[in-house]
């Protein structure tokens, strides 16, 4: 199995096209490796790839990753694009992939509601674009690759929310993914508000795991002064703390990846102690282009 990284930040990427923070200052001025949003492709043989989720920014990816180049005049080795939620920076892509070339597009019936809702989706022509609707904890079989889609601690879309908002609800809205190929396994979950026991147990047999990295503390954002909403109001559960992933997942072996961080998270800076934290604990920061083999 090949995993590529086509994109390792959260919504906005890294520099965020609005934001001055040290982290972004730094992007501008080459000190740190800019980011793309959240996005994967994997491969079974390296000729037919599932990507995991369409970021926003897909056409760069694309560009960026010559695996990914048409084979021919038309077309594309893209067979799927599996969601993981409804999330702006994860389907907005979808967008980019308009000019009738053959692919599926897999999804939980709410993530295929949200895009049959906005009829902007309608430029994927449907003589050409399937959709597929898959169901939790039922496996299905794409491009040589066999996924598993199991509901995890999260939230709706933040366009989908209402006055009350479950940021630990369990369902359709934030999922997981199981992928096997060639006797490996690869969890990806870059969306994840909590790591309850039978989470934890569910991952003891990765190869690789890609988690959440959005935030290093749950006031990352207040303490960069460039908003207030917290890890926990996002949907995302923090690196550190007593209930963070470094700590509930720190008798995880294979390699340990975060994705999908944030522009604000102090874990980019490669001499901070954050990122010695990560390090020491057997944790690697993704970082567009990167490839693994699980």
């Amino acid at each position: 199995m090949i995993v590529k990284i086509l994109g390792a930040g959260a919504g906005g990427g890294l520099p965020q096209w609005n934001c001055g923070c040290p982290n972004c200052r730094d992007a501008r001025e080459g000190k740190l490796p800019s980011m793309t949003q959240s996005s994967v492709a994997v491969s079974a043989d390296e000729e037919d790839w599932v990507v995991l989720n369409a970021s926003p920014d897909i056409r760069a990816q694309l560009a960026a990753t010559p695996a990914l180049y048409p084979p021919g005049l038309r077309g594309s080795p893209i067979k799927a694009v599996v969601l993981t939620n409804g999330d702006v920076d994860h389907i907005a892509g979808l967008l980019t992939l308009r000019e009738r070339t053959p692919f599926n597009v897999l999804a939980t019936a709410d993530i295929h509601g949200i895009l049959h809702e906005n009829s902007v989706f309608g430029v994927l022509a449907k003589d050409v674009v399937t959709n597929h609707t898959i169901v939790l904890d039922e496996t299905f079989e794409i491009a040589g690759l066999s996924i598993l889609p199991f509901a995890v601690p999260g939230k709706v879309a933040l366009y989908k929310e209402g006055e009350i908002v479950d940021t630990n609800a369990m369902g359709d809205q934030t999922i997981g993914l199981r992928i096997d190929a060639n006797g490996r396994r690869l969890y990806y979950i870059p969306g994840c508000a909590a790591l309850p026991d039978w989470l934890v147990e569910k991952l003891a047999d990765a190869d690789a795991l890609l988690f959440d990295g959005t935030v290093w503390e749950d006031d990352d954002m207040a303490r960069s002064g460039t908003g207030d909403k917290t890890g926990t109001r996002m949907g995302h559960l923090p690196m550190s703390g007593p209930t963070g992933s470094l700590e509930r997942l720190k008798g995880l072996g294979g390699t340990k990846m975060f994705i999908h961080i944030n522009n604000t998270n102090p874990v980019l800076q490669p001499d901070g102690p954050e990122r010695a934290a990560i390090m020491a604990a057997g944790w690697t920061q993704a970082q567009d282009g990167m490839e693994l083999s699980p």
